[in-house]
């Protein structure tokens, strides 16, 4: 699957790097998409541990 997290000048100047032999550029898409992940990962992750604790707080809502 190729995804591009990139704007169209990071992209560019990526390409250019990468074209003239240099590798500094290689890492830039995964970093990009790492960074945009974290946050929705997080609210993810307190969303299913707020439902855990308010599920054990209130057994009455499951017997509807």
């Amino acid at each position: 699957m190729d995804v591009n997290g990139q704007c169209a000048m990071c992209k560019a100047v990526v390409e250019t790097n990468l074209e003239s032999g240099d590798t500094k550029g290689l890492g830039l898409n995964n970093g990009i998409l790492y960074l945009m992940a974290i946050p929705y990962i997080a609210a993810l992750v307190f969303g299913i541990l707020y439902y855990i604790q308010n599920k054990k707080s209130n057994p009455s809502l499951l017997n509807n």
